[in-house]
C-alpha cells in the first residue's frame, strides 16, 4: 500500500491483520477502509519501522482501537519525548500513552500469522537509531522502512542516531537476504528488487567516499556544499524532496571517519 506518507504492508488472514506502519492520523480511516475492501479488519498487529510521524502518525488512533504496536526500544523513547527535527524546522511533541508501542524489542523478534514468519530485526544507526527491517519469510517480501528511498537520496536522521555508513550497512544486509525474487518494500518510492537496492547502495558508497575525503581535508559544511561532490549523481538521484545541497549539508554534518 502506497500513499501519502511512508509505504505500508500489510498481510491479512485467518490469525488477523498485520500491519507495517500508518501514515498519519487523518489518513486511518482510509487505511482501514482499504485493509476491510482487501478481505482483512482492523489491524490486530502493527509494527513501526521507526519513530518517525510519516509512519506513526496513525498509532494513536489504531492504539485507541485496540492494535497492539510492536517496535524496536528507541522508537518508543523517541516518541516518549519532545524531538525536533531540524533539517524540517519541525518540533514534534511527546505521543499520547495510547500511540506508544506496548510491545518493544532490542535485537528482533518474530510473529507467526495467517501462514506466515514474520521477522522483525533492528538495524543499528542507519536512518535513524531505531529502524526495523520486517521480512516476510515464506512471501519472500523485505520492507526496508526509511532505510531504502527508492530512486531518490535519502532523509538521514543524524540527530536521531542516523548515519550514512548505517544506511549502507543496513542495505547490505537485506542484499545479502535477498534473492533475485525478493520483493522488496521501500519506506518511499516505488516497490523494488534486489538489483535496485544494489543501485542505491552504490550510489551511497560512492557518496560516502567522497564526503570522507572532504573531510579529510578538513572543508566544512558549507565548503563541502559549494565543491557539489554529488553532481555527476544528481540527474539521476536528485529529484527528491531534498534537494542535493540539502542532503550534502545534513549527512556530513552527522559523517564519521572510520576507525584507523
Amino acid at each position: 500500500m502506497i500513499a501519502e506518507g511512508g509505504n505500508l504492508a500489510v498481510s491479512i488472514g485467518e490469525d488477523g491483520t498485520f500491519l507495517i506502519d500508518d501514515q498519519f492520523a487523518p489518513l486511518t480511516g482510509k487505511i482501514v477502509d482499504k485493509i476491510k475492501k482487501m478481505g482483512g479488519d482492523s489491524p490486530r498487529f502493527l509494527i513501526n519501522t521507526h519513530w518517525h510521524y510519516d509512519h506513526t502518525g496513525g498509532n494513536e488512533n489504531l492504539g485507541k482501537a485496540g492494535t497492539i504496536i510492536v517496535a524496536q526500544d528507541n522508537v518508543r523513547k523517541r516518541l516518549s519525548v519532545d524531538s525536533r527535527l531540524t533539517a524540517f524546522n519541525a518540533d514534534i511533541p511527546a505521543s499520547p500513552k495510547q500511540a506508544l508501542p506496548v510491545i518493544t524489542f532490542g535485537t528482533d523478534t518474530s510473529f507467526h500469522l495467517n501462514g506466515e514468519t514474520i521477522q522483525a530485526f533492528h538495524v543499528h544507526h542507519a536512518h535513524t537509531d531505531g529502524d526495523t527491517v520486517v521480512h516476510f519469510k515464506n512471501a519472500n517480501v523485505i520492507h526496508t522502512g526509511d532505510v531504502w528511498f527508492n530512486g531518490f537520496y535519502p532523509f538521514i536522521d543524524v540527530e536521531h542516531g542516523g548515519s550514512l555508513a548505517g544506511v549502507i550497512a543496513a542495505t547490505t544486509t537485506i542484499i545479502d537476504m535477498s534473492d533475485e525474487n525478493t520483493v522488496i518494500i521501500p519506506g518511499h518510492g516505488p516497490v523494488g528488487n534486489k538489483a535496485a537496492l544494489m543501485e542505491y547502495r552504490n550510489m551511497l558508497r560512492n557518496v560516502l567516499t567522497r564526503l570522507r575525503e572532504l573531510k579529510a581535508e578538513g572543508k566544512t559544511a558549507d565548503e563541502v556544499v559549494v565543491v557539489k561532490p554529488t553532481k555527476e549523481l544528481d540527474a539521476i538521484w536528485g529529484g527528491g524532496f531534498l534537494k542535493p545541497d540539502q542532503w550534502v549539508n545534513i549527512i556530513y554534518s552527522g559523517l564519521e571517519m572510520p576507525d584507523k
